[in-house]
């Protein structure tokens, strides 16, 4: 497919203002707290303390029932729940794991992780609720933990004795290959791409309301509404039909609010069991443990060069901790694999990966979803190439990248990225960090013995985004004259209301202002896969451009008719309508074409699902500055220049944006972030006073730009970009505190560069000196 075939140019470029934002700014948003729902029980779930043990029982229940608001409580004994989540909901398809791994959806038999819930409570407020849920107290007996996935692994301690191993996937490409063989050296690494949080602003929850006639209407802060309302049918017994799910505006996802989480089923099932609606939200501190977790590898690279720095092969195997139950997370190693040869041209690459359960909130898929992870492996084995070379980071990356005009290409690791300009993104990166004047000033403190060192990190990426996958999308074209897109992708901070309403009033040619665009309602809109991926744009705004052109084809014949003309020679849209070639006075609007389609008996609509567009692939260049202590191994991060394409652009102001933003978290796993646990499996940052997530008085002014090399894939030419900042920006930033340590030995430090750590990694530098 050529790019571009429906949509005027003129509709890419414009940075339209957020149509949403008046809105948010007054206060006007309808996340889930917002919503009234008279008469709603308060839900609260009493989670396990124990990271591993057998459930022998709950005590205290009936004090609990007893007490003053309290509807009732409930255990998995207590209600006619599956035995287990279904397939394509919070757990994985079984046949694509080693054994099943089943999943309850309140605990029964063993609890696996701190946080997995137990019981529930419903109140009429949530202080009664959490009153009561006090008095519940947990039996159980407490079984050897293991969180370290590199001992998961040795089966030593079994979460799943029935399964017989902890090892959920297993993976591999050309492994038995010898891809190091035309190597003149090989440098070796190993890694950690620690475990991280989402901390979305808005955390987890869901509403559920009975209604007349057996019907349900759902609201939840979700990522994908159709794929709770279909997990929420067996546990109703309703068909889809009588089941309304609604994402209302949602406070942030990050990948978190993909799963159909087992609180949802839960709070459903209580709210038909009593016949009154019931709500939950959950506290930061539930929030920490039971949202999904994003990353966690371990990751072993060897690559193989000439001694001129050309790369000649790679071989990569990665571990990933998929937490107690294996759910989409289990596939994040296999993406990472598929990713591993970056934007360099590596003729021969072999890979093989696992994924084990431990003790271990979930893992999901976090912005960027195995991506970020196969970037900062190949960056950081490219780095410590330069290193071995004595040559300049930035050289070994330009005599490697995959040229411009070589694309199509296949990587070796088998992958087929769509289009790409590597060297022009680099080129422009370094341009505006003034890479040569950077290096000048480290040299000159290096010289004067500065114990504050300068570190500068380059890093060259590329992700994959859309996905195979379809879309439904309407249009509309209203009897006023405006129009109405209905279409299947979530909005949960991206900016789509815009977006969308930008492309449909491009090729309509009416403002953008006078589209109106519905979505994440299943009542309202009829299918969709709602946003993940970076897919809403390529996914959602390819569908709707193809739907856009048809309307605009039957109203040309519309036009033609009324206008007594050969539908050759109107021109249009333009100015709101069509109007006859050389007579501009013989035109007709939207609004008469809605009553002329309207008279036919047929409105002036269509409607569809897209053919899959297939998967593109952004890339971009980022380039960190830091100024890091000798002493005491802070690290400032004094710059931060990012080079992000995405294809051809729509709106630059919504672009400049998900850079940002992305930029904020790459950097947030780069110098701050982590999720840890002791040796119990008790966490230690539950909460925000002890996770570190920056604000924004931690991090800079980010300087970005865009390149713009179209791809062939889609209608539109673009790509994504929702997940480019944090991919491009956390091994700039790692990089970038090891280059100002280099010179006295340092070769690697693992995420996240903490004071300590870098502290730890200048006195191993001392000692062996």
């Amino acid at each position: 497919m050529t790019a571009v075939t429906l949509v005027p140019p003129s509709t890419f470029g414009i940075p339209a203002l957020r149509t949403e934002d008046p809105r948010f700014l007054r206060g006007e948003g309808r996340y889930l707290e917002n919503i009234p729902v008279p008469g709603a029980l308060r839900v609260v779930f009493v989670r396990s303390i124990f990271a591993h043990a057998v459930l022998n029982g709950v005590e205290g229940l009936q004090d609990a029932r007893s007490m003053p608001g309290v509807a009732a409580v409930f255990t998995a004994q207590d209600l006619d729940l599956p035995s287990q989540l279904a397939a394509g909901s919070v757990e994985v398809p079984g046949e694509d794991l080693e054994r099943p791994f089943d999943r309850p959806i309140l605990a029964r038999d063993r609890v696996r992780y701190v946080g997995e819930p137990i019981a529930v409570v419903l109140a009429e407020t949530v202080g009664q609720a959490l009153d009561a849920a006090e008095l519940l107290m947990i039996d159980a007996d407490p079984l050897e933990v293991v969180i370290d996935p590199e001992r998961a692994a040795a089966d030593e301690v079994l979460l799943f004795p029935e399964c017989g191993t902890n090892i959920a996937t297993r993976f591999d490409h050309r492994w038995g290959d010898d891809v190091l063989a035309g190597a003149e050296l090989v440098v070796r690494g190993r890694f950690e791409n620690q475990r991280v949080a989402p901390v979305p602003m808005e955390m987890n929850g869901i509403v559920v309301a009975p209604e007349h006639d057996d019907a349900w209407t759902v609201w939840v802060s979700s990522q994908v509404p159709f794929d709770v309302r279909n997990d929420l049918v067996d546990v109703l017994g309703e068909p889809r039909e009588r089941i309304r799910v609604i994402s209302p505006d949602v406070g942030g996802g990050f990948g978190a609010k993909v799963p159909t989480y087992p609180e949802y089923l839960v709070v459903a099932k209580a709210a038909q069991v009593l016949g009154r609606p019931a709500r939950w939200h959950e506290s930061r501190s539930e929030s920490m443990v039971s949202l999904t977790h994003g990353r966690s590898q371990v990751q072993h690279v060897e690559i193989g060069a000439r001694r001129d720095g050309t790369i000649t092969g790679l071989r990569f195997e990665v571990l990933t901790n998929v937490g107690a139950y294996p759910q989409l997370g289990s596939f994040m190693g296999q993406t990472t694999a598929e990713m591993i040869s970056g934007v360099y041209a590596i003729p021969d690459i072999a890979f093989r990966g696992r994924s084990v359960v431990s003790n271990v909130t979930p893992l999901g898929a976090y912005r960027g979803a195995g991506r970020p992870e196969a970037a900062a492996a190949i960056e950081r084995a490219v780095d410590l190439l330069a290193a071995e070379l004595e040559l300049d980071p930035v050289e070994v990356r330009r005599r490697n990248l995959i040229a411009a005009d070589a694309f199509p290409f296949t990587t070796g690791a088998g992958t087929e990225y769509d289009s790409g300009d590597y060297v022009a993104a680099l080129d422009r990166a370094l341009e505006l960090a003034g890479y040569d004047a950077l290096r000048r000033e480290q040299r000159a403190r290096r010289e004067r013995g500065d114990r504050r060192a300068l570190g500068i990190g380059v890093s060259t990426y590329v992700e994959i985004t859309g996905f195979p996958t379809k879309e439904f999308a309407r249009v509309d074209v209203d009897a006023d004259g405006s129009a109405t897109v209905y279409v299947g992708t979530t909005s949960f901070g991206q900016g789509h209301e815009t977006a969308f309403a930008q492309l449909v009033g491009g090729m309509l040619a009416m403002p953008h202002t006078g589209v109106r665009v519905v979505h994440s309602d299943t009542s309202l809109v009829e299918r969709g896969q709602g946003s993940w991926g970076s897919r809403s744009l390529q996914a959602g705004g390819s569908v709707i451009a193809t739907r856009t052109g048809e309307v605009i084809e039957r109203a040309r014949v519309l036009a033609a008719a009324a206008l007594e003309a050969d539908p050759a020679d109107l021109e249009g849209p333009i100015d709101g309508g069509f109007r006859v070639a050389g007579a501009p006075a013989q035109s007709i609007g939207w609004g008469t074409l809605s009553a002329l389609a309207a008279g036919d008996g047929e409105p002036l609509s269509a409607k569809g699902v897209s053919s899959d567009p297939g998967a593109t692939f952004p890339f971009g260049a980022h380039v960190a500055v830091v100024d890091v202590d000798l002493d005491t191994g802070e690290v400032r991060l004094l710059r931060h220049v990012a080079v992000d394409d995405c294809g051809r652009i729509l709106n630059p102001m919504l672009v400049r944006g998900q850079q940002h933003g992305g930029i904020a978290q790459g950097i947030a796993q780069a110098l701050f972030e982590e999720v840890r646990l002791d040796e119990s499996g008790n966490p230690i940052t539950g909460t925000l006073l002890t996770y570190l997530m920056p604000s924004a008085a931690e991090l800079p002014s980010f300087e970005c730009a865009n390149t713009e090399t179209v791809t062939p894939v889609n209608p539109l030419g673009a790509k994504g970009i929702g997940e480019s900042g944090s991919i491009g920006a956390t091994p700039a930033v790692q990089s970038a505190v090891v280059d100002a340590l280099a010179h006295l030995g340092v070769r690697h430090i693992d995420l996240p560069c903490s004071p300590e750590r870098v502290w730890r990694a200048l006195a191993a530098v001392g000692e062996r000196r």
